[in-house]
């Protein structure tokens, strides 16, 4: 398992992991809408097989992590690629490592949880707005919870 920055030669195949991840080319969270395909990340591979990827957006000294996929949960994949991102954040310098989950992603939210993320703010019926963006963002999620809410964690890079 290596973990490595993508490169502008990965643009298609991130596309295309989105799209099968996502249901669509496009992420919305927070009223923006983002193109991972065109984002910063780092995919972790074996063998030219991709077990996950990362993507990023920083703005200021802000980075939020835009899209996190792990095809093998309980691997490590996902903790590799947050510290990944995590060490490129500091060589900014990024004080505040961020991310927006919905209210039904309960393993998200235990995931960034146990990695010293703590939540910052509940953005109450944010997904409707984005419904209005990405309409193909379903009514219920996990365990057949209705998603509504967008849930903000963040991680101090500065302490």
């Amino acid at each position: 398992m290596r973990i490595r920055p993508l490169t502008a030669a990965d643009q298609s195949r991130v596309c295309q992991f989105i799209q099968a991840r996502w249901g669509a080319e496009i992420v919305v969270a927070h009223g923006a809408v983002y193109h991972p395909d065109q984002l910063p990340g780092f995919v972790c591979e074996a063998d030219g097989r991709w077990l996950g990827l990362i993507t990023t957006h920083i703005e200021g000294d802000t980075c939020e992590i835009v899209t996190l996929d792990s095809l093998t949960e309980g691997q490590g994949v996902g903790t590799a690629l947050v510290e990944a991102v995590k060490q490129a954040a500091k060589t900014r310098p990024c004080g505040r490592l961020w991310l927006i989950t919905t209210n039904d992603n309960l393993n998200a939210l235990r995931f960034y949880q146990k990695r010293g993320f703590v939540l910052t703010a509940v953005h109450r019926h944010a997904v409707t707005i984005s419904r209005q963006i990405k309409p193909a963002i379903p009514l219920t999620g996990q365990d057949g919870i209705l998603i509504r809410d967008e849930i903000e964690l963040e991680l101090r890079l500065d302490n």
